[in-house]
């Protein structure tokens, strides 16, 4: 589980290494196993549609238990069927790097981050950054 403090964690870590980059203003979306948002900040200067830009990124991941590199291959190498999971979910996933799985010291996944405003690279670092300062292990 993915309580309100480690979430609040990895949100601050995920921002410092946005800054450390040097990357543009970002958004981070934090989200439990359910796909609920547990916590989410969007940097000064970053546009107001981040953050449901930020969180399909995460929500794809946790609902698929797929992070958003496979994701995208996925949607690469088979869009419809991307698109048939992204009409099941009401259009919310983005399925891009960016929707980083989390996953406790078992393996098991209990919740997803979604970061936006940089490259989808950039944005996956950063999430993963935030993940392990949190003491979980992250899967872009």
């Amino acid at each position: 589980m993915v309580s309100l403090r480690k979430a609040q964690t990895i949100l601050r870590k995920t921002l410092e290494k946005g800054r450390e980059m040097e990357l543009k203003p970002l958004t981070v979306v934090v989200l439990d196993a359910g796909g609920h948002m547990i916590t989410a900040a969007r940097e000064d200067g970053a546009s107001p549609g981040r953050v449901k830009l930020a969180e399909g990124k995460a929500y794809g991941a946790v609902m698929l238990g797929m992070a958003g590199t496979a994701q995208m291959k996925r949607a690469e190498a088979q869009a419809y069927f991307m698109a048939a999971m992204n009409g099941l979910y009401d259009g919310k996933v983005v399925p891009v790097p960016g929707g980083v799985l989390v996953r406790d010291k078992k393996g098991a996944v209990i919740g997803a981050v979604g970061v936006t405003g940089d490259t989808s690279e950039n944005d996956a670092a950063a999430a993963l950054a935030g993940i392990e300062a949190a003491g979980f292990t992250g899967e872009a």
